[in-house]
């Protein structure tokens, strides 16, 4: 049974530590592939984040994915998961430039999440370089792991 990347009883999660407008400064995703609503909470050393996506009725992939029962692509969880460790490099660093996406290791699925919930969203750094960084990424519905997933940026 996989357990959380950090305890995350005690943070208050209607906190807001990197605003949705300041999100959307730091990463280029808009309209439907905008996967994270803001950030919850950073650790003191920036190598350890808590974001947040609600899962709404109206995504654009409600309709179509599993009709009658929606449920999220795993891509867009690990998508997400992604865009968290895309601010949490840039809270760290201020680097301006984009970030791309070079690999996706050790990726499980463990759960669902449909319309309705709020998935949680954890990463923790385990490799920082000036335009490199790999962090371990995890998505919590109910408390639930839902996903995990390696996930490596770079500066691009």
């Amino acid at each position: 049974m996989p357990v959380p990347l950090f305890d995350i009883s005690g943070i208050d999660r209607s906190g807001v530590a990197v605003s949705a407008d300041q999100v959307a400064q730091m990463n280029p995703q808009r309209g439907d592939m905008r996967q994270l609503d803001h950030v919850i909470w950073t650790s003191d050393t920036l190598s350890e984040a808590l974001g947040v996506k609600k899962i709404r009725d109206d995504e654009f992939w409600v309709p179509y994915h599993i009709p009658g029962r929606p449920l999220m692509p795993g891509v867009l969880m690990i998508e997400a998961g992604a865009q968290l460790c895309s601010v949490q490099f840039k809270c760290r660093t201020k680097e301006p430039r984009f970030l791309g996406f070079s690999r996706c290791d050790d990726v499980s699925f463990r759960g669902q999440v449909v319309p309705g919930d709020t998935l949680y969203l954890l990463a923790k750094e385990v490799d920082f370089r000036a335009r490199r960084f790999i962090a371990i990424c995890q998505g919590m519905v109910d408390d639930k792991i839902v996903f995990e997933a390696k996930i490596t940026g770079m500066v691009i």
